[in-house]
């Protein structure tokens, strides 16, 4: 029996994976020396107490066996452990690049709206700035162009008059610069304006003005009010088209409002 005793001591300080070997070795060791077969026998069997050897020897084969199963418990708790931590940081990640793509997806959005709208405004400003208006609203012609008579110079009307109280606001009937704005003699206190298509319009017998020469004018603008100022019978306002910036290069000027969408 001093091989039980042995056998014991041989295996007290392993760790836990030897002692599980040691475990199956100590088994293994008792078999081929009898001891466990002579635990069968009839002997032991008569004998209700076991020898110290024979029980310290079963003892330790199952606490290898006990220490085994820890070992593996725990290991197997581990990799849960890092199974869980490993899907949490994936699921984050995931979570994060979602929340990226979106908001790239909502920033490019933004944008795509911002620029179709600054687009669509720049596009409404060209068309306003392209577009003409009548010199002044809710009125009628009172005298048309080419009218005769011996109020004017050149033995008929270079423009178009327009009836008009003192005081009615004037506007520029499009885009443009001014290149003359005071008194002008017959006129009495007017504007010219060039525009970009290398036309001129003139605006005649007003009582003050709003605008001076080199100014940029955009179609409606305010450009004075109107009167009775030179050579006028009565408050209107004298109207011209002209290819050029001097008196006598007038053209039609109904049908050059027209020409540019104005109906009058």
């Amino acid at each position: 029996m001093a091989f039980g005793s042995s056998a014991a001591g041989k295996h007290r300080g392993s760790s836990r994976l030897s002692r599980k070997t040691a475990g199956y070795a100590g088994i293994a060791a008792l078999a081929a020396t009898g001891v466990v077969g002579s635990l069968a026998g009839p002997a032991f069997a008569a004998d209700k107490s076991p020898s110290v050897e024979d029980t310290g020897a079963l003892n330790t084969i199952v606490l290898a066996d006990e220490l085994a199963g820890d070992v593996e418990a725990q290991a197997q708790s581990q990799e849960r452990a890092a199974e869980a931590a490993a899907a949490k940081a994936q699921a984050e990640a995931d979570a994060r690049q979602r929340a990226a793509e979106a908001k790239a997806k909502a920033e490019a959005q933004a944008k795509a709206e911002r620029e179709a709208a600054e687009r669509a405004a720049r596009e409404e400003e060209r068309k306003r700035l392209n577009t003409f208006v009548s010199p002044l609203d809710n009125t009628s012609i009172s005298t048309q162009y080419h009218a005769g008579g011996g109020m004017w110079s050149s033995g008929s009307h270079t423009g178009i008059d327009f009836r008009a109280a003192s005081g009615t606001v004037v506007q520029a009937v499009g885009l443009g610069t001014v290149v003359e704005a005071g008194y002008g003699g017959a006129y009495g206190n007017n504007v010219v304006i060039k525009h970009a298509d290398g036309t001129y319009t003139q605006y005649g017998h007003m009582s003050s003005l709003s605008v001076s020469v080199g100014q940029q004018v955009v179609p409606g603008q305010k450009i004075g009010l109107s009167g009775s100022t030179g050579n006028s019978s009565g408050p209107h306002l004298h109207f011209e088209a002209r290819t050029g910036a001097d008196y006598g290069s007038d053209i039609n000027p109904v049908a050059y409002l027209r020409s540019h969408g104005v109906s009058i």
